[in-house]
């Protein structure tokens, strides 16, 4: 089987890429639902009155959360496709991509109200 190398390899993986954001976006709910949040507060960070470091700083936990979203999506679709038959090991991994998503949540809160408010 001959590999993909050079500008061939970085298409393909662009399209891998595409398609795994198509997929969580079809079949995550959360990720839906956080996509609607960075499409509300992303644009609300370039509106506000701050400086170009604390838009920055704004915008980045969102991001983040929503690259925790796809890794905890990708966690779970992995666990599930192992097997349904319940796992110690596999529920401590999806409670621990879950617990990721909500760190990163809560990281984003924080950064929100420490700019804005305090």
């Amino acid at each position: 089987m001959q590999k993909n190398t050079g500008i061939k390899r970085i298409f393909l993986a662009f399209g891998y890429s595409l398609k795994g954001l198509r997929s969580a976006f079809k079949h995550e709910a959360a990720f839906r639902q956080e996509v609607l949040l960075a499409v509300i507060f992303i644009p609300l960070a370039f509106m506000l009155d701050v400086t170009q470091i604390e838009r920055i700083i704004l915008i980045t936990p969102i991001v983040l959360l929503l690259i925790l979203e796809v890794i905890n999506s990708a966690i779970e679709a992995v666990v599930d496709r192992i097997g349904s038959e319940h796992h110690e090991l596999a529920g401590r991994a999806k409670d621990m991509g879950s617990a990721a998503v909500l760190i990163g949540l809560l990281l984003t809160v924080y950064i929100w109200i420490e700019i804005l408010f305090l």
